[in-house]
């Protein structure tokens, strides 16, 4: 190895350039006194003193008093391998106290930015919270809708009012919000009416609504909802990403509900209307109640739409219907 890159080697290991200019000029003088290799070297005093200290502590040079006692180097290869393990002794130590303060780091800002993913909204809150979420909304809701209710009195005129500035509205009801008193009629068949696109499930997993792809808001479940009136609001994360592919699974799998538009093929909008409501699973006293009909009258029509239909069952009914565009 040449000077220039054994000089070279020695700053990289960390020696200066007083230590690494007395070393190669101990290379090439020694053995010799301390003071010949000092003045070939050009130090002197307490620079050599220093020099030479720095050359003992690296396990380059033997240890030497001031004055004119010999002194020789440590054998390269030795001196620069033990040299290169306290270097690199020396540089893993410092890549382990930064990476605990960078881990340290990326925990506190994680925290922080934490604390902002999930917002838990209660009590009174609620309510101005829900209608900033429709109002905030630019492209679409996606909603799983199911009781218990909180009483917003202005839930239906901001859905409704949300669907006239062009928003696209996509909610899947449970069979308990077509049994609710009143919500078929007051809420659900008005927004539908108004575009919104519905859909039916024999239950939802959560109560949920999710603005654009910007937030969502949700509940643990649906009980709690109404045990604890606490609601979660959630920023972009993996949540917000379960919570959207969990709708889209839903919605594929649930059935269309479309109020009381007419039907094709001269189907009145009452027997329609019957049909969906058997179709998402609704009892016959709910049925019957949201017809304003008796139990008789019921089970009469539902006698004739299957007499029409060709059907031997109300299951038969349901397929027929289906087939038939009627559903």
């Amino acid at each position: 190895m040449t000077n220039a890159r054994l000089g070279e080697a020695l700053r990289v290991l960390g020696l200066d350039d007083t230590a690494t200019r007395v070393y190669l000029t101990l290379l090439e003088r020694a053995p010799a006194p301390l003071d010949t290799v000092a003045a070939a070297a050009g130090v002197s005093g307490a620079e050599l003193a220093t020099a030479y200290g720095v050359l003992v502590e690296a396990g380059l040079a033997s240890a030497a008093e001031e004055g004119g006692e010999t002194v020789a180097p440590v054998p390269p290869a030795a001196g620069l391998e033990v040299l290169a393990r306290h270097r690199a002794a020396e540089v893993e130590e410092s890549r382990i106290a930064v990476s605990g303060a960078f881990e340290s780091f990326r925990r506190q800002r994680l925290a922080a930015y934490n604390d902002h993913l999930v917002e838990v909204v209660t009590g009174e809150a609620i309510g101005p919270r829900i209608r900033q979420a429709w109002a905030s909304a630019r492209e679409q809701i996606r909603q799983f809708e199911s009781p218990p209710y909180f009483p917003l009195a202005a839930a239906t005129h901001d859905a409704l009012a949300t669907l006239a500035r062009g928003v696209t509205q996509r909610v899947v009801y449970s069979r308990e919000s077509l049994e609710h008193p009143g919500r078929l009629e007051e809420v659900i068949e008005p927004c539908v009416k108004a575009g919104e696109q519905a859909r039916v499930l024999p239950s939802v997993p959560v109560k949920l609504v999710i603005i654009d792809e910007a937030y969502a808001l949700v509940s643990l479940s649906i009980k709690e909802a109404d045990v604890h009136n606490t609601m979660l609001v959630v920023q972009p994360c993996g949540l917000l990403s379960a919570l959207m592919a969990l709708f889209e699974l839903s919605w594929q799998n649930a059935l269309p509900f479309r109020g009381r538009a007419t039907l094709p093929g001269g189907l009145p909008p009452a027997d329609r209307r019957l049909l969906w409501l058997l179709a998402a699973g609704a009892g016959d006293d709910v049925i019957a109640r949201e017809l304003g009909i008796s139990r008789r009258t019921l089970f009469r029509r539902l006698q004739v739409l299957m007499a029409r239909l060709g059907a031997a069952n109300r299951f038969q009914m349901a397929l027929q219907a289906q087939r038939s565009g009627w559903l």
